[in-house]
């Protein structure tokens, strides 16, 4: 019988709560689907810092890196916003993701059934259904480019550097393509190639890569036309492949669509079958112990690890299904109608079992 290891980085705020809930329901499909699960818990963000003055221990990456997958719950928090950049929480993530070379980022946002009537999108522009993947090239770019703080003109200035090289965007166009093979066979590319550099480069590359799959539909798009295009139709898109920045700007824009940001996971990918897969929403330390945190997310990010990272697909469509299942007999409060029961996230996470 297959054993996977798992490393759990619980994190900060809901973080822990959200995944000993995923906890439950990916140990009841193995059960199921004849694998079995160890875990491994170590630390990330604010609960490292306060444990070991750091948001990144090298424990955790030794760890991480022996791992078969990694669960991700959140990090940050009120708690250490007055730290310096290097030491906040958030630090630690971007660390994690560099150290892993978690260089893809997956995306999905689609509307559950029983969800339409929450997505602020009309139903006629909806359509019949809606299923957008997002890939976001997840260590270049902006976010890790030289950066830093000077005096222009007697005033202080900062900078912040958008930079990629041909090798990185080939092997995330890569990623992209493949995966558009397995879906409708399109891909739509969004740069700023009008006016950024790094994008012209962006594109260019893509267009390269694109001869190695005739078969796929590409597309090219201005970000602040993606932006616009995705709220006003966004049946247009399958496979959406960006950089760092737009990626993590329109992912976030996309997943309001589906009429809660507690209902979305993510996938971070390496060259190999490592992955982290974590909720896209935050810490949220305002409902931090309140038992009223939506696990939805995270439940769905152990369908995306049992898909991506351990090839389970019938396992992963089990969680989804189960999923679906789960919002036509409940809600927790950020999806709650007045229709249905108002859960808790425990509660939520029994109802999903029950479904499994």
């Amino acid at each position: 019988m297959k054993n996977y290891n798992i490393v759990l980085l619980k994190g900060d705020g809901i973080g822990p709560e959200i995944i000993d809930e995923a906890v439950k329901v990916l140990n009841k499909t193995a059960d199921k689907f004849g694998f079995t699960v160890s875990y491994e818990d170590a630390l990330l963000g604010g609960v490292a810092i306060d444990e070991t003055g750091v948001p990144l221990p090298d424990a955790t990456v030794t760890a991480c890196k022996a791992a078969d997958a990694v669960m991700l719950g959140a990090v940050g928090g009120y708690k250490w916003d007055t730290l310096p950049g290097h030491l906040r929480p958030e630090a630690g993530l971007l660390g994690i993701r560099a150290a892993l070379g978690l260089f893809g980022n997956l995306r999905p946002a689609q509307i559950f059934a029983p969800l339409r009537s929450a997505s602020p999108i009309k139903n006629e522009i909806i359509g019949e259904a809606l299923d957008i993947m997002v890939v976001r090239e997840l260590t270049g770019g902006i976010y890790f480019g030289e950066r830093g703080r000077k005096e222009v003109n007697g005033s202080p200035a900062a900078y912040d550097t958008e930079m990629y090289t041909v090798p990185e965007i080939e092997r995330i166009a890569r990623v992209a393509f493949d995966i558009a093979g397995k879906r409708r066979k399109k891909l739509c590319s969004v740069d700023k190639a009008n006016v950024l550099e790094s994008s012209r480069l962006w594109r260019e590359t893509v267009l390269n890569v694109a001869k190695e799959y005739p078969e796929i539909e590409l597309s090219h798009m201005y970000v602040d036309n993606c932006a616009m295009q995705l709220v006003r139709n966004p049946g247009q898109f399958d496979v959406i492949v960006t950089s760092n920045i737009f990626g993590d700007i329109l992912s976030d824009e996309a997943s309001m669509i589906s009429g809660s940001i507690g209902m979305l996971p993510s996938a971070s990918l390496a060259k190999s079958s490592l992955g982290l897969y974590e909720p896209i929403h935050g810490s949220a330390p305002d409902i931090a112990g309140k038992g009223i945190a939506n696990p939805l997310a995270t439940i769905l990010s152990v369908a995306m690890m049992l898909r991506y990272s351990f090839g389970l697909e019938d396992a992963a469509q089990a969680i989804e299904t189960a999923v679906n299942d789960a919002l036509t007999v409940a809600r927790t409060p950020d999806i709650w109608e007045e229709s249905y029961p108002k859960v808790s996230t425990v509660e939520m996470g029994e109802i999903v079992l029950s479904k499994i």
